[in-house]
Formats: structure tokens, sequence, C-alpha cells
């Protein structure tokens, strides 16, 4: 690596850093919103935790995937689940974004980036897919654990993400016990 690649590098993560500040529809539980870059590093959590269970399945590539996912989103933000439209496609903006932001990268990183985010979005490999699964599962999650608003719709995660969610007997466990804690949300909402 020369020079060259090194700035080249630090530009991309210095670009990056607005990932940080960029703010997502859910609430922590201090009641602030949350960031893409928070719930990225706790999807990052869930797949380290889970990598005894998917022996057959490349970690890194799965880390490496929740990493890039919602890369994209540095540059026009989180479009929450609720409010995508059939008008906007969220995966396109987010693959033109993905574009412009490692166009600063060397080629070679710029498309293993780029290719880790396409099999995301295709749920190609199985590592895309269980990625997929733990994103909406973090997300659900956050719902559960965050300081909402009190109009706060629970019933929305009852439905959120089940085909990914039954990506197998793991994430369909976990996906159980997230709705057991959903439906007692609603009974506490509505006492």
């Amino acid at each position: 690596m020369n020079k060259n690649d090194i700035v080249d590098l630090l530009n991309f993560l210095r670009a990056t850093e607005p990932l940080k500040s960029t703010l997502r529809s859910g609430f922590t539980a201090s009641g602030r919103r949350e960031s893409t870059a928070e719930h990225t590093w706790r999807l990052c959590l869930m797949a380290m935790l889970l990598e005894d269970e998917y022996p057959d399945l490349d970690i890194l590539k799965l880390i490496k995937i929740c990493i890039v996912h919602d890369l994209g989103e540095v540059i026009n933000g989180d479009i929450p689940a609720v409010e995508q439209t059939a008008e906007h496609d969220k995966n396109q903006q987010e693959r033109r974004d993905l574009d412009e932001l490692t166009s600063v990268l060397p080629e070679g990183s710029k498309n293993k980036i780029m290719a880790l985010w396409d099999d995301y979005e295709q749920g190609g490999s199985a590592e895309a897919q269980l990625a997929k699964a733990l994103d909406k599962l973090e997300t659900m999650l956050q719902h559960l654990q965050g300081e909402n608003a009190h109009d706060f719709d629970y019933a929305f995660n009852l439905t959120y993400g089940r085909k990914q969610t039954d990506f197998d007997h793991i994430t369909r466990a976990f996906r159980d016990l997230i709705d057991a804690d959903t439906k007692q949300a609603l009974v506490c909402k509505d006492s």
C-alpha cells in the first residue's frame, strides 16, 4: 500500500464519519434517536455472538456485510420502513450513494464493498440472508428497548421482516421471543 492509497482510505473514512450522526427513526433507551452507526454496531455484535451456531458460514464475510449494509445512508440518510414507497426505490438510491461514497477508494477496495452490498441486497449468499434476518431482529429489539413516543406502533414489529427472520430455526426462535415481548408491550400500552 502506497501513500496515495492511504490518503484515499483516510478520505473514505472521513466521508463515512457522518454515519455516526445519521439518525434512524428508532430511539435509544435514553430517549435520543439512534444512529445508523449504532444500529450497525449492535448488528455486528449479534453476528459475532452467533458464530458458533453457524460453523458453515463465513462469519468474517457476515460481519463485513453487516458493516456495509447501510453505509450508503451516510449521504441521504435512513428511510424508515413505514415511509418507503414504490415510487422511491430506497435500494437504488443507497447503491448510487454507496457508489459515490466509495469513488475515492482504490478500485479493489471499492469493488469489495460494492460486492458485499450487492450480495446483501440480493440475498445471494447464506451470509447475506442471515445479515438481513439479524438486521430486522436488531431493529425490532431496538423498538422494544427505545424510549418511544406514546403513539409508537409496536404492532408494526409483528409483521416487520417476517420473510427475512424465517431464515432458520435460530432466527425464528429470536423472532418468537421478540414477538412475545412485542405483544407484552402492546398489552402494557393499552393498559
